[in-house]
C-alpha cells in the first residue's frame, strides 16, 4: 500500500515524549512554553498559543475576535469543513466567496463583493500549502475595518513574499495532525500580531480563566481564588505532545525539502499529458507541499480514483465545496461559487508526504497515466 499521508516519527522524537512521561508535567507545563517559543521564532518572534487541534485553533481565534450572531465571515468553499463550523459554533455566519482558478485560495475580487456591514472576518485558507493572496486580502480587510485570519492547517513552512505564514495575518491557525507538515499527533496553534486578541484566544482555550489579581472582580479572596469573566473550553495541549511538537519543529525543513522533491518528481512524470493540470506555484511563493491536487478531466476523475484504490495507492478528494455538506446547505445554494465547484470535480490528491519513495511516485504516475489512456 502506498500511504496517502503519513507521519514521520524517529527514535528521537519517540524519546523526548519518553522523557516527558517520565517527568513531573503531562500538562500545562515546561513543554507547552517551550512549543510555543519554538513556533513563535520560526515565524518571526509573533506571539502563539498551543491548542489540542487544529479545529479548537480556529474556534479560539473566532473567540478572541468576539464573533457572535448576526456576524458574518467570509471563508472559500474549499477547505474542510471546520473553517466554517468553529464560527457558526458561536453564532456566527459563513459567507462564501470563490477562488482562484490557479491556487484554489480565495479571489480578493470575489471577497470585495461580498463585503457587508455585517462582515467581520476574512478566512484565507492556505490550500495544498500554498498561502492565499495575504497582501490583497489584507488590503480589503483594512479598507472593510475587519480582521483577515489565516487558516494554515496546510502552511507551516511556506513563506509569501519573504515572510513566515504565521507572521501576516491578525490571526493565524494550524494544525498538527499526523498527515500535516509536523505532528503532535492532535495539536493546533495560534499565531497573532496582537497580544490582546492571543490572550483572549488563550483565555478561551483555557476555560475562560483568570488568575491575574489585577483583573479580579471579585475582591476579598485568597491566593487559591480565579475567576471566569466570559466561558471558555478546555482545549489544552498536553506536555508530551508538545515536546513531540518542538522535535518535529527542529525537522521541518528536511521536511520540506522531501515534499518538494516528491512534487518535482511528480511533476516531472506528469506533465507531458495534456489532460492533466498540475498544482501551480506563484513566484514570490516558497510552499511547505502539503497535497498534491491533481486535476484530472471530470468525466475520468471517478475512473481514476477506483483504479488507484484498487491498487492500493491510498488517494483522496480535497474538498467538496463545504456549502454542499447537508448541515451548511442552507447557507449557499449549488453554484454559488463555479470555480470551486469545477475544481472539485476535476480534483485527486496523490499521496504526499516525506516517507514516499521515487518508485512509490513513479508507481502512482504509471497508474494515472494507464487510467487516463484506457477513458
Amino acid at each position: 500500500m502506498i500511504h496517502y499521508g503519513r507521519h514521520d516519527i524517529d527514535e528521537d522524537d519517540i524519546a523526548v515524549v519518553a522523557e516527558v512521561l517520565r517527568g513531573d508535567w503531562l500538562t500545562t507545563g515546561p513543554s507547552v512554553d517551550r512549543f510555543e517559543a519554538d513556533i513563535s521564532a520560526f515565524i518571526g518572534g509573533h506571539g502563539v498559543v498551543a491548542l489540542s487541534n487544529g479545529t479548537a485553533a480556529l474556534h479560539a481565534a473566532y473567540a478572541a475576535l468576539g464573533l457572535g450572531p448576526g456576524d458574518e465571515v467570509i471563508t472559500p468553499p474549499i477547505t474542510f469543513v471546520a473553517t466554517q463550523a468553529a464560527a457558526m459554533h458561536l453564532g456566527a455566519t459563513p459567507v462564501f466567496a470563490d477562488v482562484l482558478e490557479d491556487t484554489i485560495t480565495l479571489d480578493p475580487e470575489s471577497v470585495q463583493r461580498q463585503i457587508t456591514s455585517r462582515t467581520r472576518a476574512i478566512v484565507a485558507v492556505d490550500y495544498a500549502g500554498h498561502p492565499a493572496e495575504l497582501d490583497e486580502l489584507r488590503s480589503i480587510a483594512t479598507d472593510a475595518e475587519v480582521a483577515l485570519v489565516e487558516d494554515a492547517a496546510h502552511s507551516l513552512g511556506s513563506f509569501y513574499r519573504g515572510r513566515p505564514v504565521g507572521s501576516i495575518a491578525d490571526l493565524t491557525t494550524f494544525s498538527f495532525y499526523p498527515t500535516k507538515n509536523i505532528t503532535t499527533g492532535e495539536g493546533g496553534a495560534v499565531s497573532g500580531l496582537d497580544d490582546a486578541l492571543l490572550t483572549r484566544a488563550r483565555r478561551f482555550a483555557r476555560q475562560g480563566l483568570v488568575r491575574n489579581r489585577d483583573e479580579f472582580q471579585i475582591a476579598g479572596q485568597g491566593a487559591w481564588h480565579q475567576e471566569v469573566h466570559e466561558i471558555g473550553l478546555n482545549y489544552r495541549l498536553p506536555d508530551f505532545n508538545a515536546a513531540l511538537g518542538s522535535r518535529q519543529l527542529t525537522k521541518l525543513s528536511s521536511f520540506k525539502a522531501k515534499r518538494a522533491a516528491v512534487k518535482a518528481r511528480y511533476d516531472g512524470n506528469l506533465s507531458s499529458s495534456g489532460d492533466l493540470r498540475l498544482p501551480t506555484q506563484r513566484s514570490y511563493v516558497d510552499p511547505m507541499w502539503h497535497l498534491y491536487p491533481l486535476r484530472v478531466p471530470a468525466e475520468a476523475r471517478a475512473g481514476i480514483f477506483a483504479r488507484l484504490r484498487d491498487a492500493e495507492v491510498m488517494v483522496q478528494v480535497n474538498y467538496i465545496p463545504a456549502y454542499w455538506h447537508p448541515a451548511l446547505s442552507h447557507l449557499a445554494p449549488i453554484g454559488t461559487c463555479p470555480v470551486a465547484e469545477a475544481f472539485y470535480e476535476s480534483e485527486i490528491s496523490l499521496p504526499m508526504h516525506t516517507q514516499l519513495g521515487d518508485d512509490d511516485i513513479d508507481r502512482v504516475c504509471e497508474i494515472v497515466l494507464e487510467a487516463l489512456d484506457a477513458g
